[in-house]
């Protein structure tokens, strides 16, 4: 099933609360014998997950999963493989868990289990501040339009998207087609979109957080019109470990229960965006 219902995984995080977490599965037994718990994510994704100060990743993410491995009793690590090794799948025990911004769709959900949510945040369309073309999305039309590669935003950009998650919207495209420039770095798409209007991007499909980050830090860009699409956000692990899926959903409801991850929403993003 490609989303575990919420009721089942309730149900057996109460039976783990009562029955001790030893019962939770191959993953947490590797997890416990590592003593660390390994999270994949990307390192260019300012404020969730990005190359700090001191040359280690930092962000939303990255407290979210100490977080986690804190309520596990072990230590953390991060790896920050290419994306698309990330959606694939088929870890091979290299990666525990996905705290990174990922979005359920029925193709990733044929590899990964979506265990449960953690964050929600618009996709947008960003162009450059200087750039007078674009009045509505409609402009978007025949545009050379940026997006990370192997991201929904790409999968919108090529009007493939769906959305597989509880009560999300089906997807609406406003173009009839666009010049899709898909990049493993959205770093390097927003470098190219500085350099001015058209120059090398007419425009950006990407996250609203991220975007405004970027923004705020004094970069030439600006959003246009409403958001594009709801983007729910859930925590992702390999298949074929419920015990270890039901596991990380208890604890990420504790966190939510408690107040830890609206406190963490708000030191990274300035608002708890952590509420369905």
């Amino acid at each position: 099933m490609p989303i575990l219902r919420r009721d089942l995984l309730l149900a057996t995080a109460l039976l783990l609360a009562t029955t001790g977490l030893a019962a939770a599965g191959p993953t947490l037994d590797r997890v416990k014998a590592r003593g660390e718990l390994v999270n994949v994510m990307v390192n260019d994704y300012p404020p969730f997950s990005y190359i700090g100060p001191d040359n280690v990743v930092i962000g939303m993410d990255v407290d979210i999963a100490k977080a986690v491995a804190d309520r596990l009793g072990v230590g953390l690590r991060i790896e920050t493989p290419a994306w698309e090794a990330i959606v694939g799948g088929n870890w091979q025990g290299r990666y525990d868990v996905c705290i990174c911004s990922m979005s359920p769709t029925a193709q990733r959900a044929e590899v990964l289990d979506f265990v449960t949510h953690y964050y929600s945040s618009p996709a947008v369309l960003v162009v450059h501040k200087d750039d007078t073309r674009f009045q509505s999305h409609a402009d978007m039309n025949g545009k050379r339009i940026g997006a990370g590669q192997g991201s929904t935003y790409e999968a919108f950009l090529n009007k493939q998207l769906t959305i597989d998650a509880p009560g999300a919207a089906p997807v609406v495209y406003p173009f009839e087609s666009v010049e899709a420039q898909p990049n493993p770095s959205e770093e390097v798409l927003f470098q190219n979109l500085a350099l001015g209007p058209g120059v090398r991007l007419d425009g950006i499909v990407g996250n609203y957080v991220t975007t405004y980050e970027r923004i705020q830090a004094g970069g030439p860009f600006k959003i246009i019109g409403e958001p594009l699409y709801g983007e729910p956000n859930w925590v992702s692990v390999d298949k074929g470990d419920d015990e270890w899926n039901a596991t990380i959903a208890g604890i990420i409801a504790d966190l939510k229960a408690d107040g830890t991850l609206a406190a963490i929403s708000t030191k990274w993003v300035g608002a708890d965006i952590t509420k369905e």
